[in-house]
């Protein structure tokens, strides 16, 4: 019975990640979607809520870049409301972009991705495309790699 959550975890169709901009018109930034990299020849991505534009296929053989880079914040509201001892802990935004050409024409998506996710997704789509991730920063190839 315990199981069960964990079957059923393991057999998520993806990452949920934060679709943070691109050149998608009509799609408000910073909003959920769930990227699938397990398809043979395309990455699925799926805008939650079902209720606007609700898939978009990139064929894996169309993505030109993949660049990973992080963000790094100082806890400055938590130390001032709640400990000082937040200014210690940094919060780390990890954003992937991906390229690619759709009809002629070079298109891009930035998506936000949880830390516990960016490694196997960066992996998965090494792997599918047969392009190697580019890296913004030495702080970003040891968190990608790591």
């Amino acid at each position: 019975m315990l199981a069960l959550p964990l079957l059923l975890q393991a057999g998520d169709n993806g990452s949920r990640v934060h679709y943070m901009g691109g050149t998608f018109a009509g799609i408000p930034n910073n909003c959920e979607v769930q990227v699938d990299v397990h398809g043979k020849d395309a990455m699925e991505v799926r805008f939650l809520p079902r209720s606007r534009r609700q898939l978009v296929t990139v064929p894996y053989s169309s993505i030109e870049t993949l660049e990973y880079g992080m963000k790094v914040d100082r806890r400055y509201i938590e130390a001032v409301l709640i400990s000082p001892l937040f200014l210690l802990a940094k919060r780390r935004a990890h954003f992937l972009t991906v390229g690619y050409m759709e009809g002629g024409q070079r298109e891009v998506i930035v998506f936000q991705v949880d830390k516990a996710d960016i490694r196997a997704l960066l992996v998965s789509l090494e792997a599918r495309t047969g392009k190697r991730v580019e890296y913004q920063d030495e702080e970003a190839r040891r968190a990608g790699k790591g």
